[in-house]
């Protein structure tokens, strides 16, 4: 259950730290981080690719993060963005933190205009907001049901999927 002190906001400048910090400290322990998680966020901020950048605050300490950017999907780059790294402290795991900064994010590029969405992820999870991994997409040689889109049109994307350079390391 969220904490009624817990505020989600876009970054600020003075948040760059806190949320390299917190993405290290949140990914360290996952078997399938290579450790550049933090880093990949810092350079999809240098490139102008970090199109929604949202932090979750509580007793002004920061405890969760998600990034949004553009992605590209058989070649085209048409309005379609990639969600993560999603990131909460471990402490606050299991609270509903990442949960809200998602629907917060997705709610956001959705007013943006987008068409949808798509991620890497665990389908037991990512199901719960709506995301579908039926083997339309492709990522490297990742098994389909992790490779999950969200669409906010009647449009269903088909190919493989390319996120901007920053998290292409």
């Amino acid at each position: 259950m969220l904490s009624k002190g817990m505020d989600i906001r876009p970054e600020i400048h003075a948040d760059i730290d806190a949320i390299y910090q917190l993405t290290q400290t949140a990914f360290a322990p996952m078997p399938y981080s290579d450790g550049d998680e933090g880093a990949c966020i810092n350079k999809l901020r240098a490139d102008g690719d970090l199109t929604i950048s949202l932090v979750a605050v509580e007793a002004e300490a920061i405890v969760g993060h998600v990034a949004f950017s553009p992605v590209t999907i058989a070649g085209v780059s048409d309005n379609w963005f990639g969600l993560g790294p999603v990131s909460v402290a471990p402490e606050k795991q299991k609270t509903g933190i990442g949960s809200a900064l998602i629907k917060k994010g997705l709610a956001q590029i959705k007013s943006l205009g987008a068409k949808g969405c798509v991620l890497i992820g665990d389908p037991n999870y990512y199901c719960r907001f709506g995301f579908v991994g039926d083997g339309r997409l492709t990522y490297r040689d990742l098994p389909s049901e992790v490779v999950q889109w969200l669409s906010f049109t009647d449009e269903k994307p088909s190919g493989v999927l390319k996120y901007s350079p920053g998290l292409e390391v």
